[in-house]
């Protein structure tokens, strides 16, 4: 019976830890492993060496260092200066695309941060109310603690969760005068 228990406890404990890590895995549309793609590679200093080398040879080649080459963008390069531009444009989109996955995961983690603070939590308070009972059956004197019995309540998960939902709400609101 105890070796069923067991099993049936560790089978839930793979399962809540499935549970979490698809949770963190939230990778699986196109759109976001495309994202995830595009934010690697412009995020890597390969990227920003080729571009400073792309960008030196232009210039180099457009001033006439390189006398077998004729230049096409002649001082000031406004081709060099449009194309840049529009690579600036989607550098920053890339980057405002990279905060808005940031704090999705952000978010995942903290709920993940939660439920395992509840789930300890709720731990500690059956081994402090299970060595209260090995105390007073054991007939040891044992003094009226508030703090102890304080510590030995369930913590009501609904009431934190109403509390967190208020507090987004307030935060979610623009401010009044």
């Amino acid at each position: 019976m105890a070796k069923e228990k067991d099993m049936t406890k560790k089978s839930e404990n793979q399962q809540s830890e499935q549970e979490i890590k698809s949770y963190l895995d939230f990778n699986t549309s196109k759109a976001d492993q495309i994202a995830g793609f595009i934010t690697d590679i412009l995020g890597s200093m390969v990227f920003l060496i080729a571009c400073m080398l792309l960008f030196v040879t232009w210039i180099c080649w457009n001033l006439d260092f390189f006398s077998f080459l004729k230049p096409f963008d002649p001082f000031p390069f406004p081709i060099l200066e449009m194309g840049v531009s529009l690579f600036a444009i989607v550098l920053s989109v890339s980057v405002l695309i990279n905060q808005k996955r940031q704090g999705k995961i952000d978010k995942i983690r903290g709920q993940v941060e939660f439920e395992v603070n509840v789930r300890a939590e709720n731990e500690i308070t059956k081994m402090l109310n299970m060595l209260h009972e090995i105390h007073q059956r054991m007939g040891l004197d044992s003094k009226q603690d508030e703090e102890l019995e304080a510590m030995k309540e369930q913590i009501d998960i609904k009431q934190i969760h109403q509390v967190l939902d208020e507090m987004e709400s307030n935060n979610s609101t623009p401010d009044q005068p």
